[in-house]
């Protein structure tokens, strides 16, 4: 039997200007299928392309999904959608929204 999740909208809260947008870079609002409001932002954040999936290389091979708009709650707000547009039963993944996955650009060319 499959896990009975939940779904949530990831809502930039944000201001246009304001400067953390410039490190991560604004997806507009995203619908997610999760476990919890933590879960949905790792869902949403691994849809990005990570540092590591390029071929550059980051000191410690260390990830930047922690870098993620999604992980940041000053630019994110996540909230339940209780609406019944969405199943609940499925794998965890991104029901609607688009999300670039090349956030992060390598410096290599």
């Amino acid at each position: 039997m499959m896990e009975q999740l939940k779904i949530f909208r990831l809502v930039p809260i944000a201001e246009a200007n304001d400067p953390r947008w410039d490190n991560s870079p604004y997806q507009g609002e995203v619908v997610v299928r999760a476990r919890s409001p933590a879960d949905a932002r790792l869902v949403a954040s691994e849809a990005e392309r990570d540092f590591l999936d390029i071929g550059a290389k980051l000191s410690d091979d260390a990830s930047t999904r922690t870098w993620s708009a999604f992980r940041d709650d000053k630019l994110y707000t996540v909230i339940e959608n209780e609406s019944g547009a969405f199943p609940t039963e499925g794998p965890r993944k991104i029901l609607q929204g688009r999300i670039d996955p090349d956030v992060v650009k390598s410096l290599q060319m």
